[in-house]
């Protein structure tokens, strides 16, 4: 499986559901989050080519977007190819 890593905020719902999914999918991932290290937060933005609002989702070297991005992907069926090795 490919490395997940998301850009969180401990108050975000959006957060929240985001990685309830990738859970419930049995996907570890690395979790930034901005309310423990703000300092990340620029890393986000660039990384994410602008974005600014919290999820920040990758799979592999991939942006995903957020979370509405990672759900439509799953509403899609892309989401596993995607996560797959």
């Amino acid at each position: 499986m490919k490395n997940v890593e998301i850009y969180t905020k401990s108050t975000c719902g959006y957060c929240h559901a985001a990685k309830r999914l990738l859970t419930s999918k049995g996907v570890k991932f690395s979790e930034v989050s901005l309310s423990q290290i703000p300092d990340k937060k620029a890393e986000m933005i660039q990384r994410s080519n602008g974005g600014r609002t919290v999820p920040q989702i990758f799979i592999g070297k991939t942006h995903v977007g957020g979370c509405d991005d990672l759900f439509a992907l799953e509403s899609a069926g892309k989401l596993d190819a995607m996560l797959a090795a």
